[in-house]
């Protein structure tokens, strides 16, 4: 407890002096070993975790902790000079994708980390690009600089080159790989030294003496730093061009405004692992990274007027929260994360869920570090909170003020590309079983669980195979489940190829008291790639009254999820009413939803109907002998080479390959290569199976 009264005893701190953080990056690039020296140097830990003993603050599931991977964010509290810095430690693979989705959503800074050996890498460019969809601040950390193949520069090229970044460099490295010793700041122009102690951390020391064989290196990287600044900056520029001398205050001042205006990026480099320059990154968080002062308001719309409106970001304006997250705590129930941004919420008290138009009771606020949870009475803008009490909110509802309500922007998450079927191995765990898959499917809205009713089994789908893996151990371990599952399938999707101008759907039903009639007419056309459904009415002269037209859209709707082809559901497709027509007293809901089907089904089946598949984008790493067999076995898969990369001991192929096709594909890049070879792969987009292979699933 001692260590945890820390923040309940500086919570108080000044707007100013709040930074939410994140850290960022591709899976094993150091997040967590980072985020542990952070807890460990700002006194919140007593100890640094390692993640290869299984001791980290941060990876607190048995998974994380056996697999030695984040599989779910984690939240936590530290103090850095007088700064109080909320940090939430994501996951780096691709399965936990929405992780990383909804925590950018709600933070105001991030610290992306890099491997010094392997530079950018796949999933490096997809949380980038996370972090550019919600404008987030961000500072660079080249990790393992004490790696074999380091390569302080070339990283540095890369992110300005692949991600199209401005990077500022703030720290040169002194030595790399096993004679990195250090970093020179290149604002103060000093060496820092860290010199090993104990296991529990490095001596570290400050010295003004530039080792001279780097003093030209380190100039020039100083004066490109200077212009870079100044550049951003009429005043400063002025100076500069006037060859007058820019204090370190000035320059320090006008980085934080350009880092705040997504201007320049600053970079620094270290090792997590082995202890060194970890302690620049917390002083570029508290000098670089906004505050949610810096950030001034956050916009939405207001529900009565649908008119955009704002929210300055502080305590004393009206109540506005964004639940980003939602837990089960097998102690406490269900856990809803949220992000304060206006007012302050007490414990006790009622807000109101402006999607879904429901008051909810806050019994309890918590303040969390990893799965410990701290009670505190009330939460106030800029904090990052966990709340025991809502029932039915769900990641991306907004909380709010009854009297003020207002929509924050909600998280849109990627459509899961692989499922598996599942049941139970008794008849009494049937029940528990939807039960389990329901709690899951809310804490996790990337995964999918329907049942197909023809087959009677239930299919839960997911964003990869560890993803359903992990999944499926949670059951197992969590929720007392014992349950049978069948190999991942591809989430394959049904579409149309042409347009049909008229296809009627006609429901007509005489009994001995009232009948039913439902009738409609559409027109089905196709849709560019991922632009999903779209439904027009263009009834007119109340040829269907109005009350019967969002039947036939749902029977619309119910019959693409179906599938006509293979079961397979339908996208990228337009379905426009045109016609129909209706009885007095026959008519009813249930006769129009059914005519819509109908017309759906008739009309898809002359419309040519196609498969879709997942297609996916992969980066194998592999020593230089195996390229040309490694080539040669993705080419087999139907798979496009888009090119290579030559990196210091290997090299990086890079193409797309369909899901379908890849199945048990590290057991055979393992033989390729002598064990060798690592792949990586994340979802692209969806393209149209070739023709022989719908013919030969159709005879399946």
């Amino acid at each position: 407890m001692a260590q945890q009264s820390i923040v309940t005893k500086n919570r108080n701190v000044p707007l100013d002096k709040i930074r939410n953080v994140g850290i960022i990056a591709h899976i094993d690039s150091g997040k967590t070993t980072t985020t542990e020296r952070f807890l460990f140097y700002t006194g919140r830990t007593y100890k640094i975790g390692d993640i290869d003993e299984g001791s980290t603050q941060m990876d607190w599931m048995p998974q994380e902790r056996e697999r030695g991977i984040t599989i779910v964010s984690a939240a936590t509290t530290t103090f850095w000079k007088g700064v109080r810095i909320n940090i939430i430690d994501t996951p780096g693979h691709v399965d936990f994708t929405a992780e990383v989705e909804r925590s950018l959503r709600v933070l105001d800074g991030g610290v992306v980390i890099f491997d010094a050996e392997e530079g950018v890498q796949s999933q490096s460019e997809t949380v980038w690009r996370q972090a550019d969809k919600y404008k987030v601040p961000r500072i660079c950390f080249i990790n393992k600089m004490d790696k074999l193949g380091a390569d302080f520069e070339a990283t540095v090229g890369e992110i300005r080159d692949r991600l199209g970044a401005h990077p500022a460099v703030m720290t040169y490295p002194i030595g790399k790989e096993q004679e990195f010793q250090g970093v020179i700041d290149l604002l103060e122009m000093k060496a820092m030294y860290w010199e090993d102690k104990d296991s529990q951390g490095v001596e570290f020391r400050t010295t003004e003496e530039i080792p001279p064989e780097l003093k030209t290196k380190v100039s020039e990287f100083r004066s490109t730093l200077v212009e870079k600044i100044a550049e951003t900056d009429d005043k400063l520029l002025d100076k500069y061009l006037n060859g007058k001398e820019i204090s370190v205050g000035e320059l320090k001042a006008a980085l934080r405004k350009a880092v705040i205006a997504y201007k320049l990026i600053p970079v620094y480099c270290g090792t997590s692992l082995r202890n060194k320059a970890v302690q620049p990154i917390l002083d570029a968080v508290v000098d670089y990274l906004p505050s949610p002062l810096d950030l001034k308001e956050i916009k939405g719309i207001n529900p009565s007027t649908n008119k955009e409106e704002s929210r300055l970001l502080r305590p004393d304006e009206k109540f506005a929260a964004l639940a980003f997250k939602i837990q089960l705590d097998p102690h406490v129930g269900k856990l809803t994360y949220a992000r304060i941004y206006s007012g302050i919420l007490d414990s006790g008290s009622y807000v109101y869920n402006v999607n879904r138009n429901k008051q909810e009771r806050v019994s309890r606020v918590l303040l969390m570090h990893a799965n410990n949870r701290e009670e505190i009475d009330k939460a106030y803008a800029g904090e990052i909170v966990a709340l025991v009490g809502p029932k039915d909110s769900k990641t991306g509802d907004t909380l709010a003020d009854p009297e003020k309500p207002i929509i924050l922007e909600q998280i849109t998450f990627p459509e899961p590309v692989i499922s598996l079927a599942i049941e139970p191995k008794t008849k009494a765990d049937q029940e528990k079983l939807s039960y389990s898959l329901q709690r899951l499917a809310e804490e996790d809205p990337t995964f999918k669980v329907k049942v197909n009713h023809e087959t009677g089994q239930t299919i839960m789908s997911g964003m990869g195979e560890l993803h359903l893996e992990i999944l499926v151990d949670r059951m197992k371990r969590e929720m007392g489940m014992n349950v049978n599952v069948g190999k991942p399938q591809v989430a394959y999707k049904e579409t149309v190829k042409k347009t049909i101008e008229e296809v009627e759907g006609k429901y007509i039903k005489q009994t001995g008291g009232h009948g039913q009639y439902g009738h409609c007419v559409i027109k089905i056309e196709p849709l560019g790639r991922s632009e999903g459904f779209k439904f027009v009415n263009k009834i007119k002269g109340g040829t269907i009254p109005s009350e019967f037209i969002p039947p036939v859209e749902k029977g619309v709707i119910e019959a693409m999820e179906k599938g006509v082809l293979l079961g397979y559901p339908m996208t990228d497709l337009q379905v426009t009413l045109v016609d129909g027509s209706y009885h007095d007293v026959d008519s009813s809901d249930i006769a129009f939803k059914i005519a819509g089907s109908m017309a759906l089904q008739e009309g898809a089946k002359q419309a040519g109907l196609t498969l879709l598949e997942p297609i996916m984008k992969l980066e194998v790493t592999v020593p230089e002998n195996f390229m040309g067999v490694v080539i040669g076995d993705i080419s087999s898969k139907r798979g496009k080479i888009l090119g290579t990369e030559k990196r210091a001991r290997a090299v990086v192929i890079k193409g797309t390959v369909p899901l379908a096709e890849m199945s048990g594909y590290a057991t055979i890049l393992r033989s390729l290569t002598e064990g060798r070879g690592i792949f990586y792969m994340e979802p692209s987009h969806y393209e149209e199976v070739p023709q022989n292979i719908v013919k030969g699933m159709l005879q399946k």
